[in-house]
């Protein structure tokens, strides 16, 4: 498909900066097939859902992988940013470097408050450039290796906000918090999960009140997620691979709930991305650990999830173009023109929407089956 079928214009002022507080007093719009769209809240998601649903909710932990320091090739140096993206090794990660042609193969980083005057190695950490590939991706080999190097990165980065955000204030202290969902467990993404950026104990104790499960996955959100799609047609796109996992257990009760008829409710993109991947024709959710770079654009048949809880999403992005896979393009952009005349906050600290499952109709063979 076309493109610039995803696009559509957006003010800036309906960018949101900081989240609603709390969490779910967010806005959220709610779309199903052939229905005008419903303006309500996420504290409102228990009354929308049916006793026996299941949230499916990825647990990533987003780490501080925006790092800023000071390359040495000899004598001279130059001030450089590395937004880690991908782990390669207990002492490797891939990142995209800033400016790029600032580094060469064997260069020397030093990242930290220090790292201008190269005083205090313990408030410090070194990398060298192993390798340099396109759109400004480097591979940094680090001095400290394992939990040693995930403590360093934790004390010395910042949290890496979309460049949406980042391009219109700095990150500060407050969105070490803001841009972590309450229930993240799993360090490794270097994006936020956005959609459960929403809940709250109090939003989750009141869906428990309501018969509602929810179980965890693991999806490791790459910098991925914020690259625009440059080509002129979907086939010409290739995602970012990500690293996830489904255990046994959760595939089991998801598949209990299936069998009982309950609805499988995906929080997030990420979410669903991975039930996709692990889902079986009969729909079924197999345990899955390994990579993904699933690219769900509309026409794709969905087998595992029934309901998706997302935000609104950047225009000409994959993840608009998942959205409207998920319920139909001309849906979309009905709902999306709704949002932004109805004032809706968009992006990673904007309102969210609830999405009900378009199915295309079925094929003479599938009708005979």
């Amino acid at each position: 498909m076309r493109v610039d079928l995803f696009d559509f214009d957006l003010p800036e002022d309906r960018i949101a900066l900081r989240p609603a507080s709390p969490r779910d007093a967010a806005r959220m719009l709610v779309v199903r097939p052939g229905a005008e769209p419903q303006d309500r809240a996420v504290r409102d998601l228990p009354d929308l859902l049916r006793p026996g649903d299941v949230l499916v909710l990825n647990d990533t932990k987003v780490i501080p992988a925006r790092l800023f320091g000071l390359r040495t090739r000899g004598e001279a140096s130059a001030r450089v940013e590395l937004l880690l993206h991908k782990r390669e090794a207990g002492d490797r990660w891939r990142a995209f470097a800033r400016p790029a042609k600032r580094l060469a193969v064997g260069d020397r980083i030093r990242f930290g408050e220090d790292s201008e005057s190269m005083a205090c190695l313990l408030a410090s950490l070194d990398a060298e450039v192993e390798a340099k590939g396109e759109g400004g991706e480097v591979v940094l080999r680090f001095a400290f290796t394992g939990p040693a190097l995930d403590e360093a990165i934790a004390r010395l980065g910042q949290m890496p906000l979309p460049p949406y955000i980042e391009g219109k204030r700095a990150a500060d202290e407050r969105d070490r918090s803001d841009y972590q969902t309450v229930y993240a467990a799993e360090e490794g993404a270097v994006a936020a999960p956005t959609a459960g950026l929403h809940f709250t104990d109090d939003l989750f104790r009141r869906l428990d009140e309501r018969g509602i499960a929810r179980h965890t996955v693991t999806l490791h959100v790459g910098a991925g997620t914020f690259l625009p799609v440059k080509a002129d047609d979907t086939s010409e796109h290739r995602m970012h691979a990500e690293w996830g996992t489904i255990s046994e257990e959760t595939a089991d009760a998801l598949n209990a709930a299936r069998a009982r008829g309950g609805r499988i409710v995906a929080v997030g993109t990420t979410s669903l991305r991975l039930l996709e991947t692990a889902a079986r024709d009969d729909g079924a959710i197999a345990p899955f650990s390994g990579e993904t770079d699933i690219f769900i654009t509309p026409g794709y048949r969905f087998r595992g999830v029934n309901v998706l809880m997302t935000n609104f999403h950047l225009p000409r992005s994959t993840l608009f173009m998942l959205a409207a896979a998920f319920s139909g393009l001309d849906t979309m952009k009905a709902a999306y023109a709704h949002a932004i005349a109805h004032g809706y906050r968009f992006y990673s600290y904007g309102d969210a929407c609830l999405l009900f499952r378009a199915d295309p109709p079925l094929s003479r063979q599938d009708r005979s089956q």
